[in-house]
């Protein structure tokens, strides 16, 4: 087994580990006899395994008898796959790279050979085999492809079996996320810095992602999931939108959404940035955002529901002859591209999960009304008795006079 001795590392070794027999544990409680895992996040937290090689198809496979696993990559990335995930050698292997990208067959056609011929296909026939079906870069035709090579298993969507165990983070997973946080609010800093009249939008943009590979002090920044969103002008009520070689004008507001991402943790944070003076009904969509966002951060703590922390910013917007249709945040931490959420956890009416210390969200009070948008947001940790925000910006409009110079992407 490789030894991780990066001192920034998400888990020790032995976690790794742990990690792999719960989630074996819980697959045999649902009465599966295996798990196939291909959610890039899902496999770095239950191995450590970083690269981006998530282009191509790629599993785990893990038993629910005895968590043994086998780890399939594309030839090339399973060279490498020992420096970083935590693996025994003899758990990882490739596949061919005559099988990548060919019309005719799919690498998880040798897949299935392999796994024949490792003994895997027999001793597991006959059972339900939970894949994460949901997963962003898990294809139809590799469906098909497991299918067919392995007619004596029952595939199923495991329901997010490990992207639920991923919810509660441990202590240094926190303190992960703390570090991602502080980079969050310095990249907001520079975001803020950069946005103003006359400046093209890919000039911001490229302050913001420097910010965010750069780090801070003590923290080292890594890629996002995520591009920075620069939702400008009318389209700021449209989330979403990320950015162009238009120049910032005067009068506008610009919706900033971006993360901090340390060690593949993220915290996330959405502003919004006034340039020179906007009209007064921005400013009363602003204020109105930012008071709901701190009350409804107020009603967070431990043993109340996900739907009850809801309630409390829809109710707000009712007393103000507003509605908002989308959720108002979801449950957050590793993240590889497309997105930083989980797929878990939302808060939104309706949802009963109850809230226990150590679940990390993203808070994002979005307003999107025609031709004019608002975005507040925080990352925070479900606390021993509230909230412990990660992120640090004015919970307000942020203020950009008219003719500032900008800060010019180096």
């Amino acid at each position: 087994m490789t030894t991780i001795t990066d001192p920034g590392e998400a888990a020790e070794p032995t976690e790794y580990r742990e990690r792999r027999r719960r989630a074996a544990a819980e697959a045999a409680a649902r009465g599966l006899a295996a798990l196939i895992v291909t959610d890039p996040a899902n496999l770095y937290y239950l191995t450590g395994y970083n690269a981006w090689s998530f282009y191509v198809p790629q599993a785990m496979l893990i038993a629910a008898d005895d968590a043994s696993t086998l780890l399939v990559l594309r030839g090339m990335d399973a060279h490498g796959a020992h420096r970083t995930a935590e693996l025994d050698r003899e758990e990882i292997v490739g596949y061919p790279e005559w099988a990548v990208h060919r019309p005719e067959l799919h690498p998880f056609d040798w897949v299935a050979d392999e796994l024949r011929r490792r003994g895997w296909a027999a001793r597991l026939a006959g059972g339900t085999v939970g894949i994460d079906t949901d997963a962003d870069h898990f294809s139809v035709r590799s469906y098909h492809a497991l299918q067919g090579g392995l007619p004596e298993w029952n595939l199923t969507g495991d329901r997010g079996l490990v992207n639920w165990q991923r919810v509660v983070k441990s202590d240094a997973e926190i303190a992960l996320m703390r570090k991602a946080g502080l980079i969050a609010s310095n990249a907001m800093r520079v975001a803020a810095d950069a946005i103003a009249a006359g400046v093209p939008q890919h000039e911001a943009a490229a302050a913001i992602a420097h910010a965010q590979a750069s780090g801070v002090d003590g923290a080292d920044g890594d890629y996002p999931a995520i591009m920075p969103l620069l939702a400008t002008g009318e389209a700021a009520d449209t989330p979403h939108l990320t950015w162009s070689a238009r120049r910032f004008v005067e009068g506008e507001s610009v919706t900033v959404e971006l993360a901090g991402v340390h060690r593949r943790y993220h915290a996330p944070l959405a502003r919004t940035v006034a340039v020179g003076r906007v009209p007064a009904a921005v400013e009363e969509l602003a204020a109105i955002t930012a008071e709901g966002l701190t009350r409804t951060i107020e009603a967070i703590a431990p043993g109340r529901t996900s739907g009850d922390v809801a309630e409390v910013y829809w109710r707000f917007l009712e007393r103000h002859g507003l509605a908002k249709e989308s959720r108002l945040g979801y449950s957050i931490g590793i993240g590889f591209p497309p997105d930083w959420g989980e797929r878990t956890v939302s808060i939104r009416r309706g949802d009963d999960t109850v809230l226990r210390p150590n679940m990390t969200f993203h808070v994002i009070a979005g307003m999107w009304l025609d031709g004019i948008g608002c975005e507040f947001s925080e990352s925070l940790r479900v606390a021993e008795h509230g909230a412990e925000l990660f992120t640090d910006a004015p919970r307000e409009l942020i203020r950009r006079p008219a003719g500032s110079g900008g800060l010019r992407a180096v």
